[in-house]
């Protein structure tokens, strides 16, 4: 298969999807390259908010922003741990760059300004995230596992959840309630 970089990219889940950790969901592609994907699902909120998980992990909240905001499964790798997919990008201990605008923190301290009023002034948190090993992504999609379009950080940070996912299949021109379930090859 052709290299591809889908950094910056949606990978819309295809109604076929088998995996229950990814079946109709919207995964924001952080990093691609020869040593595999990194993402993290957006439209995917669990039984949780901000204030509770900051509870979780002793911070105290001074700010009331952002408090009631879901955390999201953001993948099945690392469920344990908090990744903050933001913008602007900032400068924090440790964050992937996935364009001039976005990262992708791991670090305690950007949670920290958060809860002081004084993080970015947009931010999805989720628990977990998706990874693939070299070519794992690429097989999928030559298996017509995903369809992929190049992302819009308002889809993420504009709309609500359940939004999600039919905003970035639009960018397709397509609708997701169209979609076959089965594959068609010519």
């Amino acid at each position: 298969m052709q290299k591809v970089n889908l950094t910056h990219h949606f990978l819309i889940a295809m109604p076929n999807m088998v995996d229950p950790h990814f079946a109709k969901t919207l995964t924001f592609v952080c990093e691609h390259n020869e040593q595999g994907a990194l993402g993290v699902v957006v439209n995917r909120p669990i039984d949780m908010n901000l204030q509770t998980l900051l509870e979780q992990i002793s911070i105290p909240l001074d700010s009331d922003v952002f408090k009631s905001i879901p955390i999201h499964f953001g993948g099945p790798v690392q469920v344990d741990r908090g990744f903050v997919l933001h913008t602007p990008l900032g400068e924090w201990q440790s964050t992937l760059a996935v364009s001039s605008e976005i990262g992708l923190t791991t670090s305690k301290d950007i949670l920290q300004a958060v809860a002081r009023g004084e993080g970015p002034k947009q931010i999805l948190v989720t628990l977990g995230y998706a990874g693939w090993a070299p070519g794992q992504l690429e097989h999928e999609l030559s298996q017509n596992a995903w369809l992929t379009v190049h992302a819009k950080p308002e889809v993420i940070f504009g709309l609500p959840s359940e939004e999600r996912l039919p905003a970035a299949m639009s960018l397709l021109g397509v609708d997701y309630a169209s979609l076959s379930e089965q594959a068609g090859h010519a």
